[in-house]
């Protein structure tokens, strides 16, 4: 509610899939021609234009960082074409989109920052290639990320500002069952989704048959962050504060944070999900944001210079 609803201009294009299907992908305004550029990746049930989205690139942008906002399918407003959706493992439509970013903009250093379900797929992304990531971005961030599924799916369940969370996400999602259901019926149980009063029902009856999982806990043990993280080689930040309401301060995986030395972990007592508030409601900063944004830059810049011969 306190973000300001302005960022830059952003410039919509719209990408086709291997499968058919597509992607809305937002282009910031380019601060030069050797600018460096990062995806933004949102969270569950956002898109790239919500505020915290828009405040990122705005940050990134004042840093000399061209940004690029992608909304997942069926987030940006239109249905997609194809019965599957997006969760939170979804590593290739941003792996497709980082790979267009460096055709785009050859020889510029390219980062990514991910939010919430987004920072999640994104270290899955790093950690499940051979390569650490090396050979698609040189620099990340990962803001409020459910490090475990299944345990933030408890914790959601179980607390009351969980089962808020809860109740608009779900909103959202039957809404999108509901538009798809002719395309839907025979992939996943219709009825089962719709009546799904947590995150795990929807999960079971959608999400998992959906896109080749057993089941929701196939499906959280699969694709939750917190294995992938050793694999990360490439620098990156972790912003994630052990009052999130998306996880149990105990499911952070501190161990696999502190011994992997390309990762930076930042983590505060408060910040809440996706929040991380400074100075005062009337004149806020967004100290998530500003720090991404500000190692990003630093990173990318960094990866930029050229080698000093003598090193």
């Amino acid at each position: 509610m306190l973000r300001p609803a302005k960022g830059p201009p952003l410039t919509r294009e719209r990408v086709g899939t291997p499968d058919g299907d597509f992607l809305d992908v937002e282009w910031g305004p380019d601060p030069g021609a050797t600018a460096p550029v990062a995806l933004v990746l949102h969270g569950l049930e956002g898109s790239a234009r919500r505020r915290y989205m828009l405040s990122m690139c705005r940050e990134l942008l004042a840093r000399g960082v061209r940004p690029v906002a992608m909304s997942f399918r069926g987030c940006s407003g239109e249905p997609n074409r194809t019965p599957r959706f997006y969760h939170s493992g979804e590593t290739g439509d941003p792996t497709l989109v980082l790979e267009l970013v460096r055709r785009r903009c050859p020889g510029r250093p390219v980062g990514a920052v991910g939010f919430s379900l987004g920072g999640n797929a994104l270290l899955k992304l790093l950690g499940e290639r051979p390569d650490g990531g090396r050979g698609l971005v040189d620099a990340t961030a990962a803001i409020s990320v459910p490090f475990d599924l299944a345990a933030g799916e408890r914790l959601l369940e179980a607390s009351r500002m969980g089962r808020v969370y809860t109740s608009y996400f779900l909103r959202s999602l039957r809404t999108k069952v509901r538009e798809k259901a002719a395309l839907l019926d025979g992939s996943i149980r219709i009825d089962a989704a719709l009546r799904a009063r947590t995150l795990r029902e929807f999960d079971d009856a959608a999400t998992a048959p959906l896109h080749g999982f057993r089941d929701a806990d196939d499906y959280y043990a699969r694709c939750s962050s917190d294995r992938f993280i050793t694999g990360v080689a490439v620098p990156t930040l972790v912003l994630h504060s052990r009052d999130d309401p998306f996880l149990p301060a105990e499911a952070i995986p501190l161990e696999a944070l502190a011994v992997n030395p390309h990762v930076v972990a930042v983590l505060p007592e408060q910040g809440g999900h996706v929040g991380f508030l400074g100075r005062t409601p009337w004149r806020p900063i967004f100290w998530a944001e500003e720090e991404a944004a500000r190692f990003l830059a630093a990173n990318l810049s960094e990866a930029a210079s050229p080698a000093d011969p003598d090193m």
